[in-house]
């Protein structure tokens, strides 16, 4: 019988561990990559004797496949994709294929803002708690080469949207949607139904036995549940009690009520403001989901030291806070970063626009900032939108000359906020350089 050809599109972190993955399982191989591939995913691929191209997608190798492992940064609509759809060939996401060779239980993070965080929180919980566990997804390393290389009971899976439009049979232990905001829509036809169709996909093939642990207080994801038949055991949470929360703060008291009842005081949580709460109790419903005892529960709460590049703190210059808020790529997400901020703040936004619709800060810019400096290539939607403000503006094309002119802007006891709103491809090479850059010039003052 003829070997089983899968072909791999990207031959980044996702691309490379499902392709060793695959060749593990005595597939035929083959990896194809538009740019080039990073020298240590091309020493991986060769150390287990598995072909590869970069630069370029040979059709008459990529086009003979039976199954086609696809990077979810490759949109749908890329030329070779069109072709292999054309012709039938199944294509799906990396986390599908590791899915089929493990039994270990899957935590699965979602949502427009605060996976990340909420993804890092639960793997800290677990792992401090004695759990065999691994981080994976978005962050930690690919699934696939884990499952290839490591023999975890639990990964906990933070999940893009991306990532969930080509799942199909995979399943998540507990799924957890954290909220749906619009973000990406440039790569949903800008329609705001398709990016929250995609979000809803990590509750499918649920059972009874599963759990799934969502924002109550989320519109989008209020009006969803209604369409859908959830068969998962279902575990809301809210900042306040109200009908149907299982989780919410009262009397400055953080609650879970089940599946086992928990409590500690909101003062002991490591992570401040309204939008880390909501990870908080996330987080705090899954541990106890999984069995974490209460006492492991309230010391990872307390003890976590939060997420790079998220409400960062970068240094204090005569009297001047910086923080690095790079993950904020869409509106809402800096949307949360100023309602957490006690200080006048100048405000840096700016990079490769998504569709956004910077009405939702608005009443924020107004009620705190005192400047603000546009960073990206193009700026002009972002003049439209605030000029009419009466707060200084000024536009840069460096990191350099951004925290200078923010430098100039601020004065003792105010804050500098790197909180884009954008994707950083313009000028970076993507959030995490924006915000090392930040960081290194706010050191450089």
């Amino acid at each position: 019988m003829c070997m089983k050809r899968i072909v791999v599109l990207g031959a980044a972190e996702s691309g490379a561990g499902a392709a060793v993955l695959a060749k593990k399982k005595g597939f035929d191989v083959f990896v194809s990559d538009m740019s080039n591939i990073k020298d240590k995913y091309k020493r991986l691929l060769d150390s287990h004797g598995i072909q590869w191209e970069e630069g370029r997608h040979t059709e008459a190798l990529i086009l003979n496949a039976d199954e086609i492992i696809k990077s979810p940064g490759i949109p749908e609509n890329a030329p070779m994709v069109m072709k292999l759809k054309a012709q039938g060939t199944p294509i799906i996401s990396e986390i599908e294929f590791a899915g089929r060779y493990t039994h270990a239980k899957m935590i699965c993070i979602t949502g427009s803002n605060g996976k990340t965080t909420t993804t890092s929180l639960i793997y800290h919980i677990l792992k401090q708690a004695g759990y065999n566990v691994g981080l994976a997804g978005n962050i930690g390393s690919s699934l696939a080469l884990q499952v290839a290389e490591e023999n975890y009971d639990y990964y906990v899976i933070e999940l893009s949207s991306f990532q969930l439009d080509n799942m199909y049979d995979f399943k998540a232990d507990i799924a957890i949607l954290m909220n749906i905001t619009p973000d990406h829509l440039d790569r949903y036809d800008y329609k705001m139904q398709n990016y929250v169709d995609s979000k809803m996909r990590i509750t499918r093939n649920q059972t009874e036995n599963d759990a799934f642990v969502f924002w109550n207080d989320d519109p989008i994801v209020k009006k969803e549940l209604k369409k859908y038949n959830i068969r998962a055991r279902l575990f809301p949470f809210s900042e306040f009690k109200e009908l149907g929360a299982i989780a919410y703060v009262e009397d400055r008291e953080f609650v879970v009520e089940s599946p086992e009842p928990f409590n500690m005081e909101q003062e002991e949580l490591a992570l401040r403001g309204k939008h880390n709460l909501y990870n908080s109790l996330a987080a705090a419903i899954t541990a106890d989901i999984a069995g974490v005892s209460k006492e492991e529960i309230r010391k990872g709460l307390s003890d976590f030291a939060g997420v790079e590049h998220r409400l960062e703190k970068a240094g204090r210059v005569r009297g001047i806070d910086f923080v690095n808020d790079s993950k904020a790529t869409n509106v809402n997400a800096c949307w949360y970063a100023l309602e957490s901020m006690t200080q006048p703040t100048v405000l840096i936004l700016g990079g490769k626009d998504k569709g956004n619709d910077y009405s939702e800060i608005f009443d924020l810019v107004r009620e705190k900032c005192i400047g603000l400096v546009f960073l990206g290539v193009d700026n002009s939607k972002l003049h439209a939108a605030f000029d009419g403000f009466g707060i200084p503006i000024a536009d840069v094309k460096s990191m350099k000359d951004c925290v200078d002119e923010c430098y100039k802007m601020a004065k003792p006891g105010s804050c500098v906020l790197l909180s884009p709103c954008c994707a950083s491809f313009d000028l970076f090479k993507n959030m995490e350089d924006r915000g090392e850059q930040f960081k290194e010039c706010v050191r450089n003052l």
